[in-house]
């Protein structure tokens, strides 16, 4: 078993990575904010295609919390940039060609693919909070359905509970309505 996995309650690992969007970018430009980073094994393949979307698509409400997301792959930031406009990815992407990053959050290791053991890419995210540590990790993540759950975490961690929909106020008790005439 891999010694290096990431945990919620410890410091999220630094790093430092070439971006589709030019430049570098390290988990200290995010020290203060919220930040989802999700590692993904490959670029224009069918479930990391629907994994994009879905962040993508909870932009705008992970933004409202202050939140920002982040994906990782070892595939080169061209591959990434065609990636991003092919579908249109509105975060940035990170290239990891030596596997830094992958392998400091545990993102790195022998997995089953069809029924086989290979080395690779363990599709994972981690919910970074403000204060540099790790409130939430999920490992070997089934893509439909986990951009909505990573966004209700995000909610539960900052203390709002898991819904957004606040309550119906109640109708005034026909008697009040009474006594008053």
């Amino acid at each position: 078993m891999n010694k290096e996995i990431a945990e919620a309650g410890e410091p999220a690992p630094d790093f430092e990575l070439e971006s589709d969007g030019g430049g570098r970018v390290s988990l200290a430009d995010f020290e203060g904010k919220w930040l989802i980073v999700y590692f993904y094994p490959k670029d224009n393949t069918p479930g990391c295609t629907r994994e994009a979307q879905a962040f993508t698509a909870s932009g705008p409400r992970l933004a409202k919390l202050g939140a920002a997301v982040l994906g990782i792959s070892k595939d080169s930031v061209k591959s990434h940039c065609g990636f991003r406009d092919k579908i249109g990815i509105r975060f940035p992407l990170l290239s990891d060609p030596d596997l830094a990053a992958h392998k400091a959050y545990g993102a790195w290791g022998m997995k089953t693919m069809y029924g086989k053991k290979v080395e690779g890419t363990i599709r994972s995210t981690f919910l970074v909070a403000p204060d540099g540590t790790i409130a939430r990790a999920w490992r070997s993540v089934k893509v439909d359905g986990h951009a909505d759950a990573v966004e209700e975490a995000l909610r539960e961690a900052q203390g709002g509970g898991p819904s957004k929909t606040p309550a119906k106020a109640k109708k005034a008790p026909a008697k009040a309505e009474k006594a008053r005439s």
